[in-house]
């Protein structure tokens, strides 16, 4: 399996609707795959690639945000940032890979002479004509290819924005290569772009909680008592693999469920557990993160009780949230009702933040929490994850993914209703 909360660049195998981890998951634990996953048929078809029009749309907000943050350029390396504005997966070792976009002029890239052929290749996929290109050789020093650069454009004495996934180890370099220029943060400009979301994200990403929710109710429908950790998160990665999509999931069973993140200790499934399955997919590089808490066979009444609680917290949520309002209120809205319950003071039983900023990372900006006091804007989305977790005991959390819009917010999929039937549709 992929890493808990973790998403690799799929490359060529996200285009595939596969990841080599999923695939070999899915490979040893369904050679023959319960009839519940067995039916599952690719939903590829219902996703569509972000354009080099939008992309080129992308880099000119960008530029209009450098504008009004006096930043004179930005500097990309590997990661979503750089997928984003170009749609370039480029794997990030230790060798400079980077794209500097100026708030005026063209664009350009520096990177390794051996990879400029491959360079080129996926440069040309992005949008507008081609951008130069500076290549260094293996004993030359890259970080002088970005200073001249700069000092070509007449930048070199500017305010240079970094972007905030950009190891030290290179931005360091680059400040030494260019010491003139100011080294500035570039996330008012990133996450400026990328916290609000166009129409084509937002279905993009109610695409993967879609795909994400009917691969845990196939894996859902075939669970039987004696099944392990690692065998129900086979079924998931199996249900993925037919559905078309890179995906992962994170099951906690019983008293393991009482910690957030979950336990990598052996588990297996009784009459009567407790089951909390999480994570989610990537379509088109947008991802999914979805939580649902269920029981094989009865639940008790305290975990009714639970169950209940978290799901008003959740709702509560969901009304509460709306364009102006404060991050922080979300949280403390939805907290409020889960500590009037009993289940408090503060972060005792539900230990965490309410929820977390989603996109094409798992987890972005902005964040539910108290203290963020980050106005919502419509097409801003976000996770909804409530939880109480009682140690010794057992967890449950319950979460969707969720956006604003210009009345309030919505999820993007259906609330689980209830411990015993989790997918029953009401």
């Amino acid at each position: 399996m992929i890493s808990r909360r973790r998403f690799v660049q799929f490359g060529t195998l996200a285009a595939a609707g596969l990841s080599s981890t999923s695939q070999a998951a899915a490979d040893q634990s369904c050679v023959t795959p319960p009839r519940s996953v067995a039916v599952l048929r690719s939903m590829k078809d219902q996703a569509t690639s972000i354009t080099k029009e939008e992309r080129a749309a992308r880099q000119d907000q960008a530029r209009r945000l450098m504008a009004e943050q006096r930043i004179d350029a930005i500097l990309l390396m590997p990661g979503t940032s750089l997928d984003y504005f170009t749609g370039i997966r480029w794997w990030g070792g230790e060798r400079l890979f980077a794209m500097v976009l100026p708030a005026k002029g063209a664009s350009f890239y520096v990177c390794p002479a051996f990879e400029e052929g491959r360079a080129r290749e996926e440069i040309a996929k992005g949008p507008g004509e081609q951008p130069e290109v500076r290549t260094w050789q293996e004993d030359d020093d890259p970080y002088e290819r970005v200073a001249q650069e700069l000092m070509d454009r007449g930048i070199s004495a500017g305010n240079l924005g970094i972007e905030e996934t950009v190891r030290f180890v290179f931005s360091s370099a680059i400040a030494k290569a260019a010491p003139q220029a100011k080294i500035v943060s570039a996330t008012p400009v990133t996450a400026g772009c990328r916290m609000i979301k166009s129409d084509h994200e937002i279905a993009l990403m109610r695409l993967a909680s879609k795909v994400t929710l009917t691969a845990y109710e196939a894996a859902y429908r075939a669970l039987k008592e004696g099944m392990t950790k690692p065998e129900i998160e086979n079924l998931i990665a199996a249900a993925y693999v037919r559905l078309g999509f890179p995906g992962e999931a994170d099951v906690q069973i019983d008293q393991n469920t009482a910690s957030p993140h979950g336990s990598s200790t052996p588990q297996v499934i009784r009459e009567g557990s407790i089951i909390m399955v999480d994570d989610g997919c990537n379509v088109e590089g947008y991802m999914s993160d979805i939580t649902r808490t269920f029981t094989l066979g009865k639940a008790t009444d305290k975990m009714k009780k639970v169950f209940a609680i978290v799901q008003r917290a959740q709702s509560k949520a969901v009304r509460t949230a709306r364009a102006g309002l404060q991050c922080q209120m979300v949280d403390i809205a939805a907290r409020r009702v889960i500590v009037d319950a009993g289940f408090g003071p503060d972060y005792k039983y539900f230990t965490h933040r309410l929820g977390h900023g989603m996109g094409m990372d798992g987890h972005e900006w902005p964040y539910l929490v108290a203290g963020n006091k980050v106005a919502l804007a419509p097409s801003m989305t976000f996770s909804d994850e409530p939880g109480i977790y009682i140690p010794g005991q057992f967890g449950i959390r319950l979460e969707d993914d969720m956006h604003i819009t210009e009345e309030g917010a919505e999820l993007f999929t259906p609330q689980s209703p209830s411990l015993e039937d989790p997918f029953r549709q009401v």
